[in-house]
């Protein structure tokens, strides 16, 4: 890329990049604050909600604090949770787990099933509607730094650019959208968080990250078998033993449901498929009776932060804050993360409020760092800070006998009987040598219940311009076949739930490694799962990706 391309540059109080529940709460909440406050929020999406994919059952605590009205605002936010079932899977059969010893931070009651994308789109608005500047569409592909070494903007809307990352004919440089705070709330493994972490070290001391693969479908289901407000979670089959996890399934408007399947990425074995695992659930007898006759009409997935408490890195540097799962704020035994969001964007719009209205700019807003871990995104994620390590180092039953108890004494006094447990391994570091495990038959998708991924990467209306250099980058191009096949049978292979990479293998001629990187979801389980770390992921040119409708 030649160093003398020129710029044209926008001031603004304060720049966001990512249209997500965080970045529109910080968006909304600075606007009422100040509404002579300058702030523009930057999306990579061909429209608001195009890359947001979540479960998601909504406890409303955050939109609460933002949007009090939002119940008469026209919020799509219609279907509260009824019911509230958890079973544990067998291979053909299930058993209920009663409610009961459950501690009430796990109750759903008061909470909405709602696609998070529908939400998003309608933040939007009420963000335009207070005279936010939202820019879909626009790709924040790198970061601007000051004269002090701190974040002081980021490029955005660069396009035109040949394969190899030259400019073509028809080339535009894109603008630097500069900013006296610059908030990053792109969600799981984003590339600017990525090297803001890196260049301030803001992960020392802290546990590695955790994350989780997510797969889900919308299905159209029989009327008569469908419950609108009824959520299920399930754990056990078909993971087992395998991998942590579990599947959820709720029923919201329309006669439609959400099905999906979240795999924990520390597995070991390199042969577990985690997309057909997903695919073999629905062929449950109780999932599959329920899907009987119906027909799916989406497909999406993306990678889940899930390492809590102890895997928060410090939220603010210079010029810069964390917000939302940039940060990873999810809470896993809740399966929720968009409420802490919320919350994350408000307080940093509140800290920021307070740091522009005092002359500051480009400094550590260390008011949103005191806000976030002295308040009720702690509270909430403090008490569950124990239930994914205990999963993780000692399997499913420990999990809910111990997470539950330790869930019930930090509920009721405050304390833990573990303590504060530490993740360990990061999940690229638990893949397993490929000569330590067996390869994992998968049942051939059927074509009524379950699919292959090239067939269900269509219905998440995936595109990109085969033109532009490929966002999906390698350090070194001979690792995945000088290492990751002949020690782990390259994993990527089976980890991708979108089929983007491949080992292609012809007569006469040694393996390739082949990158199809317009099947890329951005789910960023690449980034996160490669043993040998060797896989980028970055933001491609314009509005990539997926469209996602009504995830």
């Amino acid at each position: 890329m030649p160093q003398d391309i020129v710029r044209e540059a926008m001031e603004y109080d304060v720049v966001i990049v990512g249209a997500g529940p965080a970045g529109l709460s910080a968006a909304i909440r600075l606007k009422q604050l100040d509404p002579n406050l300058s702030v523009v929020v930057l999306e990579k999406g061909s429209e608001v909600g195009a890359h947001i994919l979540s479960g998601a059952v909504l406890d409303p605590v955050g939109l609460d604090r933002l949007l009090p009205d939002w119940r008469t605002m026209g919020a799509p936010i219609t279907v509260p949770v009824t019911e509230d079932n958890f079973y544990l899977l067998g291979p053909a059969g299930q058993i209920r787990i009663p409610n009961w010893p459950m501690p009430s931070l796990m109750d759903n009651h008061g909470n909405y099933i709602v696609s998070m994308a529908n939400v998003c789109r309608w933040m939007a608005g009420v963000a335009e509607g207070l005279g936010v500047e939202v820019f879909p569409g626009f790709a924040a592909s790198a970061l601007v730094y000051g004269d002090k070494d701190e974040v002081r903007g980021v490029v955005a809307g660069e396009f035109g650019l040949n394969p190899d990352g030259t400019p073509g004919p028809s080339y535009e440089p894109g603008m630097n959208l500069m900013g006296k705070y610059v908030f990053l709330s792109e969600g799981v493994r984003g590339s600017l968080t990525k090297e803001v972490m890196a260049k301030y070290a803001l992960s020392r001391g802290k546990d590695p990250q955790k994350f989780g693969l997510g797969m889900k479908e919308i299905w159209e289901i029989d009327p008569e078998k469908h419950h609108a407000g009824r959520v299920t979670h399930t754990m056990g089959w078909p993971l087992g033993s395998k991998a942590g996890g579990g599947s959820f399934i709720y029923h919201l408007e329309n006669n439609q449901v959400y099905i999906g399947l979240v795999v924990h990425l520390n597995y070991e074995n390199p042969y577990l498929y985690p997309y057909m695992e997903f695919q073999q659930l629905k062929h449950h007898p109780m999932v599959a009776d329920l899907l009987k006759g119906g027909k799916r009409v989406a497909y999406g997935a993306r990678a889940i932060s899930e390492g809590g408490w102890q895997s928060i890195p410090k939220l603010v540097a210079p010029g810069v804050a964390l917000l939302g799962c940039s940060a990873g704020m999810v809470n896993v035994p809740r399966i929720k993360g968009n409420h802490n969001a919320m919350l994350s964007g408000i307080e940093a719009a509140e800290a920021a409020f307070v740091a522009l209205h005092a002359g500051r700019q480009g400094d550590e807003l260390t008011e949103y760092e005191t806000l976030v871990r002295g308040g009720a995104i702690a509270t909430d994620l403090k008490k569950v800070r124990n239930v994914k390590p205990l999963w993780s180092k000692f399997g499913l039953m420990a999990s809910l006998f111990g997470g539950g108890l330790d869930m019930w004494t930090n509920s009721l006094f405050g304390l833990s009987v573990f303590g504060t447990l530490k993740h360990g391994k990061s999940d690229a570091e638990a893949t397993g040598k490929a000569k330590d495990h067996a390869p994992i038959v998968y049942p051939k998708p059927d074509g009524v219940l379950s699919f292959d991924r090239l067939t269900n990467v269509a219905f998440s209306a995936t595109n990109h311009d085969e033109h532009q250099p490929a966002h999906l980058k390698l350090r070194d191009p001979s690792i995945p076949i000088r290492v990751n096949l002949p020690e782990y049978a390259e994993p990527a292979q089976l980890y991708c739930p979108a089929g983007v990479y491949e080992v292609v293998s012809e007569a006469g001629k040694d393996p390739r490694f082949v990158i199809n990187f317009q099947n890329c979801v951005h789910c960023k389980t690449c980034d996160i799962k490669d043993p040998s770390q060797n896989i980028v992921w970055t933001t491609p040119q314009g509005g990539g990706g997926p469209n996602y409708p009504n995830m």
